[in-house]
Order: C-alpha cells, then structure tokens, then sequence
C-alpha cells in the first residue's frame, strides 16, 4: 500500500504556520509512512519556519488583497492567477490524498485547485469569526475543525468538529519559574511581565509602552518581544536605567522558557496565542488588533472577557497599558481567577484528533 499524501497549505504569520507544523507532527506520529508537503506565501515567514522544522515547502506567488486603495491591488489578479497554475502544477506531480488548509494567503489556491480534482479538503478554521477565504472554501469542504462553539452560524453543521487550535507542544512543559527566570537572568523578587505582539509585532503596543516605559514600577519587569520590524527602534528608544529589568526582543525562540517565567501576559487576541495561553493558564490582557478582517482579534477575546478569563484593551488606549499591570499585578485573588478562568478554554490533543480527521478522509478517498 502506497503511503498517504498530505498537503497542507497557509501561513503568514506564527498563527498560522505553528499550528500545521503541529498538525504534521501529528500526522507523522500516527501515521510515520506520511508524506507532507507545505504549500506558502513566496517571502513569507513559512519558507524559513517550516523547512526548520523539517519539512518540505512550494511557495506561491500569491499576495493579501489590500482594503485600503493601494497600487499593489493592481498586481493582485495576476499574482493570483499565477498562484492557480503553479498549485494546479503541485497537486498534479504531489498526487495528495488529501489537502488541509489552516488559513493564510496560500490556503485558498491549493485549496480550490484540490477540490476541482476530487481530492477531499479539511479547513482548520482557528478564529470564532472565519475570514472570507475559509468561508468560500468551506462549501466544497469535507470537514472543518473549529476552535470555537456557535460556528454554524458559518458553516454547515455536519462539518464541523470542535477541536480548538493546535499549539506548539514544546509549550507544554514542566519549567519551574526558578530554572525560567535563571534562563533570563531576571531578578525573582520582582514581577514578570510577557509582551508578545504576535510573531510580527505589533507597532501600538510597542509605541504604547515605549511612549510610558518611564511610568515602569520598580517591582515589574518585562520580556518585551517586539518583532524585527520594530527591533532597532525600540532598543534604542529604551532608557538606560531599565535594561536590567527590560529584556527587548525581535523574537522569542524559548517561548517555553517565557511563559514559565512570566506571572503576566500581554499578547494580541490572535486565535492561536490564545490557545496556548488556555493551556498554560496565564493571567492575560488582551489588546485586540483593529488591523484584521471583520474585526475577528476582538470577538475572540470576547469569548473570554464574558467568561472572566481575560482582560481586554483597546488598540487606543495602549498608553494604560503599564497602569493596568500595576494594578492587575497586585490584586492577586484576580490573577488566580483569570488563570482558572482561561484554562477552560484549553484542549490540549487538538493537534492529534485534527490529524486523525485528516487521516479518515485520506482512508475514505
């Protein structure tokens, strides 16, 4: 019997890519005769991510359809175009049994070219309010995985799984916050906070603590990940008397070793950071990103905010960012509630039971 064959295509940022690689390495741990094979964005953070973790990547010449008037719109048709053709070319050499599709620019290409061949499609849909590409895959989809109750108001109901996000499993260890802060070299006496602005950055939260970061408490300090865009700037924006509290980063590699250390989290509201912070249990403050379609960063961290399990600010008002530390740090009866409240949303075998769904489709084609 010919082994199975799987692609898996998306990406764009960590939320997207970190989850399939979990996929895959749960494809390969079910089924180690797999064959898998990624199909990206051309430039995009996939094609160095997903070869580092040991896997082989097409990438297409496809590029987002910008909602503000840009010139760059122009080019989008062809660069489209050309996506169609050469996903049609990978799909006719690959021979896939079945295609999964996590989101991202690539995802809609490969996934339509494989569902006018006949090969059965899986969307993993991480966010409680789908983007428009997931939504037009979704009809000629055989199963969507979801993270999220109430999505039939989406998708048709015998398609969805309720499965949650894939997370990294390097994640989900047994760090002590000793071994974490000796990692860092931070001082345990004082209060860790992690700023993580998605695997991007994030250009207001960093302006917002950059513009306060004199107003910091002498007990708090900070693991800053800022994203390389913003790298440099902030680094030199930082005051000399803070960078022995303040550790200014472009990108977290040990995220392990950052969460164990962190008795706090500020992140964006992307689905997969908060699927990571459920399992973990963090305390977190949410500043949803206005910049996403149909403003999906801030319905997903409603979800929790009526559950009492986070705390949501405003893209606007960052500059409250540090106050809202202060205080949140020292009311600890709210820290135990947030971090009790947050791992109800956790499901830590998302990963395993999606690529079993992959599997079935494959047995079945």
């Amino acid at each position: 019997m010919s082994p199975i064959k799987v692609i898996v295509s998306g990406g764009g940022t960590g939320g997207h890519i970190f989850p399939a690689i979990s996929i895959a390495n749960s494809l390969k741990e079910l089924e180690p005769s797999a064959q898998i094979l990624f199909v990206g964005a051309e430039g995009k953070m996939e094609m160095d991510k997903v070869p580092a973790a040991g896997y082989d990547i097409v990438g297409l010449p496809v590029a987002g359809f910008h909602r503000k008037l840009t010139l760059r719109n122009l080019a989008f048709p062809f660069k489209l175009i050309r996506s169609m053709l050469k996903a049609r070319r990978v799909i006719k050499d690959f021979k896939p049994d079945v295609a999964v599709g996590v989101g991202g620019y690539a995802s809609g290409p490969v996934l339509r070219i494989a569902s006018q061949s006949g090969i059965p499609s899986l969307l993993q849909e991480q966010n409680s309010y789908p983007g428009v590409t997931n939504k037009i895959l979704a009809k000629k989809a055989a199963k969507i995985c979801v993270a999220y109750d109430g999505m039939e108001r989406f998708f048709a109901k015998d398609k969805i799984l309720v499965t949650g996000n894939p997370v990294r499993k390097d994640l989900i260890n047994t760090i002590s916050k000793d071994e974490a802060l000796d990692f860092w070299e931070l001082d345990a006496n004082k209060k860790t906070v992690l700023v993580i602005g998605g695997s991007l950055g994030a250009r207001s939260i960093n302006n917002g603590l950059i513009n306060t970061i004199a107003n910091l408490p002498s007990d708090i300090q900070l693991i800053w990940q800022t994203g390389k865009f913003y790298f440099d700037e902030m680094k030199s924006k930082l005051p000399v008397e803070l960078k022995d509290r303040v550790i200014v980063t472009d990108f977290i590699g040990r995220m392990d070793m950052a969460f164990a250390a962190a008795d706090m989290v500020v992140s964006r509201a992307g689905a997969s950071s908060i699927s990571e912070l459920a399992i973990i249990g963090k305390p977190t403050i949410f500043v949803p990103s206005p910049n996403v379609s149909e403003d999906h960063q801030t319905k997903n961290a409603m979800a929790l905010v009526d559950k009492e399990a986070a705390i949501l600010i405003k893209d606007a008002m960052v500059d409250s960012l540090i106050s809202e530390m202060e205080c949140l740090l020292a009311d600890q009866d709210k820290l135990t509630i947030l971090s009790q409240n947050i791992k109800q949303f956790a499901k830590q075998d998302a990963a395993k039971v999606i690529a079993s769904e992959v599997l079935k489709l494959a047995q079945n084609k």
